[in-house]
């Protein structure tokens, strides 16, 4: 029988984490939380350590993070309203600061191509910022298609299309059209705040969580990606006890991952014809507190890794 396993815990944050993001490489971890900080992990030995702390970007609490497709690229959104590029070189430089949400912003995410980065917040607003150069960002597009909290964004893993998450029950697809940028199709049927999306590695399927705690699978039923008519074809309920805070899906293996405000971590398999997942293994009490965040490693099979308001972050992995 599959199980998880706590393989290390790395203490360092002295508030609760909101995020946690490896690298493409797959061989460093970044982390922020309400400590203002950024932290990067690396292994050293048999042990996970410090490799640097970032604390002169933001003013206020870090919420979310994201690693440029290439991985040199790190950026950071903050309750300060502003979002911070850095670049990875024998340390981290500061390279921009990108300002225009009017308080917090709560999601960033690049694009495949790294041509373009989302960010999203409380005011309602998705931005789409193209990347001119380096440190040069210029805003495309500030979409105000939700009514409420904007609460994560994730572009296509193969074309330029986005996906944002809301306090209003919805998520919004938008694409590129004639220069601007539109949304092209709105999945409802949670029952309440959708709190993360993710696609699968092609990108014809989406899968969501919510503080209804359920989790759906979509399926995009056109095929062209860039028309979107998407269906709910599944959903998994019934195994959290309250909100379910992030989702990660497996590149290498197909499992998704989630966790909430039940301290729990839930892993699941997908069915043959990919049209539903079954439990497969959780862990009750995978951390004191309400767990924020949990991303797999895009290179260990089977390696997780966990934040919490407990302060910590846990790395974990699959043992059949």
């Amino acid at each position: 029988m599959m199980k998880l396993k706590e393989v290390e815990s790395l203490l360092g944050h002295d508030d609760r984490i909101w995020c946690v993001k490896w690298d493409p490489s797959g061989t460093l971890l970044a982390s922020c939380g309400s400590d203002k900080t950024i932290r990067i992990w690396c292994k050293e030995g048999n042990s996970w350590i410090t490799k640097t702390i970032l604390t002169e970007g933001h003013e206020k609490t870090i919420r979310n993070i994201a690693w440029s497709p290439c991985g040199i690229y790190l950026a950071s959104v903050s309750f300060d309203g502003t979002t911070v590029i850095w670049e990875k070189k024998d340390d981290f430089e500061r390279l921009s600061v990108l300002e225009g949400h009017e308080n917090e912003v709560k999601g960033v995410a690049w694009s495949v191509t790294g041509k373009y980065l989302a960010t999203c917040g409380r005011d309602k607003t998705v931005w789409v910022w193209e990347v001119i150069d380096e440190t040069e960002y210029e805003c495309s597009a500030v979409l105000t298609n939700h009514t409420q909290d904007v609460k994560n964004v994730i572009w296509h893993p193969q074309e330029d299309i986005l996906a944002s998450c809301s306090y209003d029950d919805k998520i919004n697809i938008y694409k590129e059209d004639d220069d601007d940028w539109i949304c092209s199709g709105t999945l409802s049927g949670h029952l309440s705040t959708v709190w993360n999306i993710e696609f699968d590695s092609k990108g014809s399927r989406l899968v969501s969580c919510s503080q209804d705690k359920t989790v759906k699978l979509w399926r995009n039923t056109s095929n062209n990606h860039n028309t979107s008519n998407w269906e709910c074809i599944h959903t998994i309920n019934g195994y959290h006890d309250r909100a379910i805070y992030d989702i990660s899906w497996c590149n290498l293996t197909g499992r998704l991952a989630t966790t909430g405000s039940d301290n729990k971590i839930n892993i699941y398999s997908e069915a043959t014809d990919k049209n539903s997942f079954m439990i497969e293994t959780s862990v009750t009490e995978a951390h004191s507190q309400d767990i924020n965040t949990l991303t797999w490693n895009p290179k260990v099979e089977g390696m997780l890794a966990s934040g919490s308001d407990d302060g910590i972050i846990k790395l974990w992995q699959i043992h059949e």
